[in-house]
């Protein structure tokens, strides 16, 4: 047994109330379990209960061994001096409180085995998912609802992080962008040093050169190292030439990460992805607050149909020379960037603003775009559980990482449901 369970169990009242009695042998029933308690003192506050035929309000205290309010002190705490019942699992010693015998309830003898088993096989589990032999558990509107919440808790979690960076930016929602933009360019390999990258480039210094290919992916190349050593070619020669003037005039700070191409495909390398960015930048123009107000998911993924410029139709690294093949922005990143940016730093605007309409076309938005494909997502695929857009990946993504891996069934919509329909 253990704390969290119990509170679980006393919450939800998953235990045979038929006739109960107390430790001293009165008559119980209990009218209103009162409410759960996240701050300091009693579990449950403004509970009430019948006893002998008299009502009482007040406070109720819970603990897997009744020795526990000894052990944990709390007679010396004002905050426990309203406790009206002492809930228990084991009753091991009468609690008395200024001379005055405090009614306990016995939980043990009183829960279903069968609760207890499943709890412990969902803490105790071989599968990739917890509760994967009891899925789907819900019912489709049931998990409807439940992803509902998953996906606004997720976005809301999001939304804390932009706003912190938000802050950072001065309260400067292009910039905050343009930082997030990159950072999700660099995808998770490269993500910290793109983002360290654009923040050392402010967007005024992008939008005066925005217009001058060359001298973008000057300051994108030189502020990720790329423009350190003596140059291969031509067109090498001449971003370094450039970023040496820009870097000059602009006093830029040294990016001191390095990029990574560990592991990566060559159409996913960084270069491609900064030359991929300086095009973008290139063909925008105050770029959020255009997409903030679009109104649909196929309007904003026009504005990224983007191609790097010719130099790199011959290149995937500066300097070395390949076949012709465009790099093209494709589709799959393009979605990726509507989930991980633009989608959450939309919702986060909102969320600042209080603007409910950017909140609910981010939500809307993310039902328009093609779920993701990972390992994840395969799991909860094979067990039956419908995933349609983005929407649900998100939700289940959320699921796994803040419920399933910390084992907080207990929380959870899918495991409130296993437990109680014993």
């Amino acid at each position: 047994m253990t704390e969290k369970l119990l509170h679980f169990i006393w919450q939800f009242q998953y235990f045979n109330k038929t006739n109960l009695i107390t430790q001293e042998g009165e008559e119980l029933v209990v009218l209103n379990q009162g409410t759960l308690n996240t701050n300091q003192g009693p579990d449950f506050l403004l509970a009430s209960v019948k006893m002998n035929n008299i009502t009482f309000v007040g406070n109720i205290e819970l603990h897997i061994n009744a020795s526990d309010w000894y052990k944990h002190k709390h007679s010396k705490d004002e905050n426990y001096n309203n406790i009206v019942l002492h809930v228990v699992w084991n009753y091991d010693k009468p609690l008395v409180v200024k001379n005055k015998i405090i009614p306990t309830l016995e939980l043990k003898t009183l829960v279903a085995k069968v609760l207890l088993q499943r709890y412990q096989s969902l803490m105790e589990f071989t599968t990739k998912i917890p509760c994967q032999t009891f899925l789907p558990a819900l019912t489709t509107i049931g998990w409807m609802s439940w992803k509902e919440r998953l996906a606004a808790e997720r976005l809301e979690n999001k939304s804390k992080e932009i706003l912190q960076l938000f802050q950072e930016s001065k309260q400067h929602w292009e910039e905050t962008f343009w930082w997030l933009l990159a950072a999700n360019f660099g995808i998770k390999i490269n993500q910290q040093v793109f983002k360290e990258i654009a923040q050392s480039i402010p967007v005024q210094v992008l939008a005066k050169h925005k217009n001058q290919m060359q001298q973008l992916e000057a300051l994108l190349f030189g502020q990720a190292n790329f423009l350190n050593e003596k140059p291969t070619d031509e067109y090498t020669t001449l971003l370094q030439k450039e970023f040496q003037f820009l870097q000059h005039k602009y006093k830029l700070k040294k990016v001191n990460a390095k990029v990574l191409f560990l592991r990566m495909r060559p159409a996913s390398f960084p270069t491609i992805r900064l030359a991929q960015l300086a095009m973008l930048i290139h063909n925008s123009s105050h770029l959020f607050s255009k997409i903030k107000e679009l109104k649909t998911v196929e309007e904003v993924k026009l504005l990224f149909n983007i191609t790097a410029n010719d130099y790199w139709h011959y290149h995937y690294k500066l300097g070395e020379k390949t076949d012709y093949a465009p790099k093209h922005l494709g589709s799959q990143m393009v979605d990726n960037i509507l989930i991980n940016t633009i989608v959450p730093v939309l919702f986060a605007y909102g969320w600042y603003n209080k603007e409910e309409s950017y909140k609910i076309k981010a939500i809307q938005w993310l039902q328009q775009i093609s779920a993701e494909k990972n390992t994840i997502i395969k799991y909860w695929q094979t067990a039956e559980i419908v995933i349609q857009s983005a929407f649900d990946s998100q939700a289940l993504l959320h699921l796994d990482k803040n419920y399933c891996k910390q084992l907080k069934c207990l929380e959870c919509a899918v495991g409130n449901k296993i437990l109680k329909t014993v």
